[in-house]
């Protein structure tokens, strides 16, 4: 019987429509991807089936790390990929969305969802409905998405029999809105769709050459005019560096090449660390305000004499900006000039950076002898700790060519991680974590995720967690996965057992562990090795052991919950929220400290 296509188009454009699921596969291929994270469901099985012989179908152990996975992948790929079924699968990944939205991370979060001809006035499982509604709702986990800010969409049938659907099409420009804008994406898909016909697309032979809009702001040659008089007249400038160069390789680059050819030193703000190499001559670390124990910290306070502000947020958050100490010399710095970008991809500062590149600048000469140097050797026969952790990894960072990636969680191990020193991972990122989102339970998703791109890419670095008691038993489920997926973690399990950061008492609620819990028991079980270290030589020696070692290597610290064994950032913030809240001795302190820088 001859089809309606047929009737309409004829029999070979009939035959040459492809279906929905080979499409989304071309078009997530076509994006980068190889890898979705999801769990599986009964909606969602039809686009397993599909995809599965092309695309690496990675289980999780629950849909919210599922969405953590996947943010991860979009930190380290520029696209991330999540698949679940519906509605009881996809609604537990808006936490994983929020923190997309948040953090500004393109992931495209798929949702199998009822076929169309199943769509009527009966409830059907996993639908969010009251047994006393008058109403059957199919959109709540459309309207939960949409809540956030995101952009959403059920791809739909054919509307006439004669007039194939353009699901195929929507799927493709759904994936480059997330791509081109940096934000999340939800996307249903009816299950009766999947293997239906679609109409035929023409993809683009790369990346570069979809049409995103022309850069229809001028000016550049103005700004770029104005940034060079300013370096003319300035004798120590500096370059502080924003979060929003995170998927932008080519700014990056010209940035780095910028730097590189007249000698300015540069800094990133505490939400862009990672992004640049922290040992390259020209680094002065991540900066921020009086909180700042990397090198330039003293460098920026009182000597530089102009700020090229490159890509940072439009809005100031109180994470990134000192907590609002007003200590953040570069937020309130006069002689400065400010490129937020305001174009897709930030063409608009693509476009300056060409021209400064090209420019007749006089180089200058900095050297890091003008900085600060590194603090002195920790005592090996100190206690480790948070209070020493990140001097004791950057001695070790400093003797290892492999680039350890820091994967910290949420708490005392993500302030930390601050005064550590980065190098330039072949990941484009050697820190990751959610610092403005703050969602505990990302690390070990985001440490898989890093962890299988290192292994599929051949690189050695080394995915390092560092995470607290607390965080570890929020998301040891996901240690599974590094078995099955034969990848390496070093794990440095620091145990206090109790949920220290925002501590505010001593109630039962705060304890989230036990004195007779055996960590290395679980590791165990994952096949992994594990050790425990008291001092800070035992730590070096076990942790480049765990660097030899495959599959999940876990090192236990026994950390005190005591104020001097908290990192200093720590310590400075809750000395500020002393202050604030009126105490006078806090208060005393914090204005001897403030003066003083």
């Amino acid at each position: 019987m001859t089809t309606s296509y047929e009737s309409n188009f004829g029999k070979d454009y009939s035959d040459s429509l492809p279906l929905l699921g080979a499409v989304m596969a071309d078009v997530i291929e076509f994006f980068g991807g190889n890898t979705v994270y999801g769990v599986g469901g009964d909606f969602a099985a039809n686009l397993i089936a599909a995809m599965e012989q092309r695309l690496d179908i990675c289980p999780s152990s629950n849909e919210m790390h599922a969405g953590f996975s996947a943010c991860a992948q979009a930190e380290i790929d520029g696209l991330g990929f999540c698949l679940t079924t519906y509605t009881v699968g996809s609604l537990p990944c808006t936490s994983a969305a929020a923190l997309a939205v948040t953090e500004g991370l393109p992931v495209v979060f798929i949702s199998g969802a009822p076929g169309e001809v199943e769509v009527h006035q009966q409830a059907i499982h996993h639908t969010v409905h009251p047994n006393a509604s008058w109403k059957t709702e199919y959109d709540n986990a459309l309207n939960a998405f949409a809540a956030l800010g995101m952009k959403v969409e059920r791809l739909q049938g054919d509307r006439a029999s004669s007039q194939p659907n353009v699901a195929g099409n929507r799927f493709f420009h759904l994936v480059a809105q997330a791509y081109k804008t940096k934000q999340p994406v939800f996307i249903e898909v009816p299950r009766d769709l999947v293997f239906s016909k679609t109409q035929l697309l023409r993809l683009p032979p790369s990346l570069e050459s979809i049409y995103w809009g022309d850069n229809v702001l001028c000016g550049s040659e103005m700004i770029a005019a104005k940034i060079i008089s300013k370096l003319e007249q300035s004798q120590a400038p500096m370059l502080y560096l924003g979060d929003k160069l995170k998927h932008n390789e080519k700014l990056k680059s010209l940035i780095l090449a910028f730097a590189e050819k007249y000698r300015i030193p540069f800094a990133t703000s505490w939400f862009a660390k990672g992004l640049f190499d922290e040992f390259h001559p020209l680094s002065l670390g991540a900066y921020n305000g009086v909180f700042t124990q990397t090198i330039g910290g003293e460098y920026i306070d009182q000597q530089v004499d102009y700020v090229l502000d490159v890509a940072t947020s439009i809005y100031a958050q109180d994470t990134n900006t000192a907590f609002g100490t007003g200590t953040h010399k570069i937020e309130n710095f006069d002689n400065r000039t400010l490129l937020k970008g305001g174009t897709v991809l930030e063409r608009d500062i693509i476009e300056v950076f060409e021209h400064l590149i090209n420019a007749n600048i006089t180089p200058f000469e900095f050297s890091l002898e003008q900085a600060k140097t590194q603090a002195d050797e920790v005592n090996p026969a100190e206690p480790i700790d948070f209070n020493n952790l990140a001097p004791v990894l950057n001695e070790l960072q400093q003797q290892q060519t492999t680039p350890f990636v820091y994967l910290p969680e949420v708490g005392n191990s993500y302030f930390a991680s601050y005064s550590l020193k980065v190098r330039q991972s072949s990941l484009g990122r050697a820190w990751l974590t959610n610092p403005w989102y703050g969602a505990m339970g990302t690390a070990l998703p985001y440490a898989r995720a890093v962890a299988k791109k290192i292994k599929a890419t051949g690189n050695h670095d080394r995915a390092v967690v560092i995470i607290g008691d607390g965080g570890f038993h929020f998301q040891l489920n996901e240690l599974i996965h590094f078995l099955k997926d034969q990848t390496d973690v070093t794990i440095i399990y620091m145990r206090n057992n109790v949920f220290h950061l925002g501590k505010s008492g001593d109630s039962s609620i705060y304890h989230c562990n036990s004195e007779l819990f055996d960590v290395h028991s679980v590791v165990k079980g994952y096949q992994g090795h594990s050790y425990c270290c008291q001092t800070v030589a035992d730590f070096k020696k076990v942790f480049e052991q765990s660097l030899q070692g495959q599959g999940i290597q876990l090192i236990e610290v026994l950390a005190l919950p005591t104020e001097e064994k908290q990192c200093n950032e720590l310590r400075l913030l809750n000395l500020y929220i002393k202050a604030k809240n009126g105490h006078p001795e806090a208060v005393e302190k914090w204005q001897a400290l403030t003066k003083m820088n």
